[in-house]
């Protein structure tokens, strides 16, 4: 079909060149198709977005235009455009400098605090909503297609206890331990001692409580402190987990944090990293660092390998779990999406419409390998104790 009146808006022209599927633009009663075929879904443009702002940011733009409404899909769904939009990613507009601050976030103690305090201390009531009861946030792991998201939740738990070796007695730290979950499993079936550190005041006063219903207080103890902090209680630990909490560092601290669970971990300890990875370096996602994680960054999986033998760390596995966190956060998506009357009532219209775009747009962004996510296994120098096959 041939565009009519195509230079009647910029929005018109600049869709244009996501040419690689096929869909249909509406606006203003008419309508246009991009790209040849059948078109798989329909943008209807409610108010035009300017020129500036697609090119500023065109992800921004456009996911703030959908926030307000003047952007809505039909004949189609949320996952597929983001999906399609991503798979052209090289297409998108970026201009760094017109949103310095979105990408000059500092990396000090205090300020990082409050970052990340803004994502997790919206209630614990929030994620109750919608994560499973474990209250993990993080990815899962689907053993097979019938696991309930509960399920693949533990499943992800005793992975990672099991890859870290543990034995009775042994010390465990966990960097940004969330809601205690997996520090709280580790006691009880390992029977190790476990310490935690979080910045979220929400996640420490429910670790707390956790803790305390279980009598687990002589076992598991979860301080609100930075890691950065951990040296100087002269602390040290036979196993080092950090599961999602890289993300949160800063490029700039990525040095100081494996210098920091270097010192804290034993000779021979192990150390277990699971954190999402970029395919690259560059920090190109304006929506997620505006409005859902200020100053978070990606790392690559290079520097994360390349980071640890700056250190004493020596790699001894490294698993992709990139198809299991598309479908832990598709989970997370349709429980969200059945809540979304509650949330509403409480936070308005525009904040479920930008979790939405959060929770399906990460699923999109898993599902083509615009992102990753990795669990990196290393010890602290050489051992030779553990068992010799990749599954003990």
């Amino acid at each position: 079909m041939i565009f009519k009146q195509l230079m009647d808006s910029f929005l018109i022209h600049y869709l244009g060149r996501f040419d690689k599927f096929p869909f249909n633009v509406e606006m203003h009663g008419d309508t246009y198709q991009i790209g040849e075929g059948e078109p798989e879904f329909t943008i209807q443009v409610n108010k035009d977005i300017p020129k500036k702002d697609l090119m500023a940011s065109t992800s921004l733009a456009l996911a703030e235009a959908y926030m307000r409404h003047d952007i809505e899909i039909k004949d189609g769904d949320l996952f597929n455009v983001i999906a399609h939009l991503l798979e052209q990613s090289d297409r998108l507009s970026l201009d760094k400098s017109a949103l310095k601050g979105l990408f000059s976030f500092s990396e000090k103690k205090r300020d990082q605090q409050r970052q990340v305090s803004s994502h997790y201390d919206l209630g614990n009531d929030f994620y109750e909503l919608w994560l499973d009861p474990t209250l993990s946030y993080s990815c899962a792991y689907f053993k097979d297609d019938s696991m309930t998201l509960e399920q693949a939740q533990k499943a992800k738990v005793d992975r990672t206890l099991d890859k870290l070796y543990l034995k009775p007695g042994m010390s465990l730290l966990d960097i940004g331990c969330g809601w205690g979950y997996l520090l709280i499993e580790a006691a009880k079936k390992y029977g190790v001692k476990g310490y935690g550190c979080t910045l979220s005041k929400e996640q420490w006063k429910m670790g707390q409580e956790r803790i305390e219903k279980l009598g687990l207080q002589d076992q598991v103890t979860i301080d609100l402190i930075d890691y950065r902090d951990l040296p100087d209680k002269n602390l040290s630990f036979d196993r080092i987990v950090s599961v999602g909490m890289m993300e949160h560092v800063g490029r700039q601290n990525y040095q100081t944090y494996m210098e920091t669970a270097n010192a804290l971990l034993k000779d021979g300890g192990l150390f277990l990293l699971h954190s999402i990875t970029g395919n690259d370096e560059e920090m190109s996602d304006s929506f997620m660092r505006k409005y859902i994680f200020p100053g978070g960054v990606l790392p690559s999986l290079r520097e994360l390998v390349s980071i640890a033998y700056d250190h004493e760390f020596r790699v001894q596995d490294v698993e992709s779990l990139r198809r299991h966190y598309y479908k832990t956060l598709m989970c997370w998506y349709h429980n969200f999406q059945a809540v979304h009357d509650k949330v509403e009532a409480k936070r308005g219209d525009e904040f479920v419409r930008m979790w939405d775009i959060y929770l399906c747009g990460c699923a999109a962004a898993f599902w083509i390998g615009y992102i990753d996510i990795h669990q990196i296994l290393m010890t602290k120098g050489i051992n030779n104790e553990l068992p010799m096959t990749r599954w003990y």
